[in-house]
């Protein structure tokens, strides 16, 4: 493939278009790899979600529900009884600290009820804006950019951005992209980085965007070898999801304990 050549702004948007057009085609069941079935789930798996993965934060989440199963409930929990539920998610003290706090504020000032405004949720202890993007991006329908480790990696990798900060680096992609594709764009960034475009070792010789990327041959470049550095459902492996959406085309991942993590 021939060395990347500098290119226009323009040149940019059409080429980061045309990848998120093609990453839809290759990821149409893009979805968050968190269990939830409500907001308040859903706020308490992003916040444990933090420096592990979404896989543990699954495993440990059932339990958690089944016993602290509204923000009233948990605001009430015995902190050493939430932190042993939630120990295998790591950082449990700090976690447990943002649950008792973020469950307390909306008992007190919310009446219970996860808010669906951005002003709102960052109010509440222990949730940034990440966070709050991916509540209000898949538990109620406002488009954001969520950018976490994985889509600030691919983003600078494909020349998107040069921005380090996360907020500068979503400011500069919600530019390029139209609001109604913002929250779809954060799960098939992530799913590509997930699966395919590996930190270490991207499988640059099975990625189906390889025409367009400027970093490609960081990875391994030859396809059959390519093929072997494909995790998830790409490479014929569980998900990270015990409760995967109806169309996710994976295998669920298994529960905490069955020796099959």
């Amino acid at each position: 493939m021939k060395p990347w050549k500098p290119e226009s702004r323009l040149a940019m948007v059409r080429r980061a278009r045309r990848i998120n057009r093609e990453l839809a085609e290759v990821y149409p069941y893009a979805h968050p790899e968190l269990d939830f079935r409500n907001p308040f789930e859903l706020l308490v798996a992003t916040v444990l979600s933090a420096q592990t993965t979404d896989l543990r934060v699954n495993q440990t989440t059932p339990a958690l529900f089944a016993r602290y199963p509204t923000p009233e409930d948990m605001a009430a929990a015995a902190p050493e009884e939430l932190e042993e539920i939630i120990r295998p998610t790591g950082f449990f003290r700090a976690k447990s600290r943002s649950l008792l706090g973020l469950s307390a504020a909306l008992r007190d000032e919310f009446d219970g009820r996860v808010p669906g405004r951005l002003e709102d949720l960052v109010r509440l202890p222990g949730v940034g804006r990440k966070t709050a993007n991916v509540v209000l991006g898949n538990a109620f329908g406002v488009p954001g950019i969520t950018v976490d480790t994985h889509f600030g990696r691919l983003v600078r990798r494909w020349k998107w951005t040069e921005q380090e900060d996360p907020e500068k680096v979503e400011a500069e992609i919600c530019e390029i992209f139209p609001k109604s594709e913002w929250t779809m764009l954060s799960h098939r960034v992530v799913f590509h980085g997930r699966r395919i475009c590996h930190s270490r070792k991207p499988a640059c010789g099975a990625c189906p965007i390889a025409p367009l990327c400027p970093a490609y041959g960081e990875g391994e470049t030859d396809p059959e070898k390519a093929k072997k550095l494909l995790k998830y459902e790409m490479g014929g492996y569980p998900g990270q999801r015990l409760a995967p959406p109806p169309d996710y085309p994976g295998r669920p991942a298994a529960p905490l304990g069955t020796g099959d993590e």
